[in-house]
């Protein structure tokens, strides 16, 4: 199966998913061409041009929606909060825009280290750990997989938009013959995630 024909298969599943919520637009926006925020890691957006985010406005119609690639590589669902990174999508998402949502690849790293403190708690909980960061030098309230993902996407409806929460990209990596399936549990978690927000859920990691 080539990317190609995986990219394919993923923009009709958004396709889809994107045409039904278009329904319920309001009419003062029908003529407005929505946009399509993508945010993640670098298997959506890396130097090598090589991140699925990238390529993804070839299989939509641009004159009726733009795709806007904010992925950032090295990130997880932690860093690209704190960094600031998702206020600034934020500030550019309108009423009735999407937003593809997809972390994990990196929230099993170290929670504080001098190397990059990107780490978030595992799992899907409320609990917290208090923590002065090696790299920022600032005092910081670590929080778990799930509450940076439900921040994402209660921000999102906030704004009057669709959030759509993925599962990870299968990496370029193979054992024994057989593709590996991700980072630990953070696929399961995405779509037990979209589940409780009442959110729609592709799971990139099949396909």
């Amino acid at each position: 199966m080539t990317v190609k024909y995986v990219l394919r298969i993923f923009a009709i599943f958004t396709f889809i998913i994107i045409a039904a919520q278009v329904q319920a637009v309001d009419s003062a926006l029908e003529n407005r061409v929505l946009n399509l925020f993508v945010i993640g890691d670098s298997t959506a957006s890396n130097g090598a041009d090589c991140g699925w985010g990238s390529h993804l406005a070839s299989y939509f119609d641009t004159n009726k929606i733009n795709i806007f690639n904010r992925a950032r590589g090295g990130r997880s669902s932690r860093t690209f909060q704190t960094e600031g990174l998702w206020d600034k999508v934020l500030d550019e998402i309108n009423a009735a825009d999407f937003v593809l949502i997809q972390f994990g690849h990196n929230d099993g790293g170290a929670i504080n280290d001098n190397h990059r403190a990107r780490g978030s708690i595992t799992g899907l909980g409320e609990q917290t750990q208090e923590i002065d960061n090696l790299i920022t030098k600032k005092h910081e309230v670590v929080h778990s997989f799930g509450w940076y993902m439900r921040r994402f996407i209660a921000d999102t409806k906030a704004k009057g938009a669709t959030p759509i929460v993925l599962s990870l990209t299968v990496r370029n990596i193979c054992k024994n013959g057989r593709v590996e399936r991700g980072s630990g549990n953070y696929s399961k978690w995405a779509d037990e995630i979209a589940e409780s927000q009442d959110v729609a859920f592709i799971d990139l990691t099949r396909i």
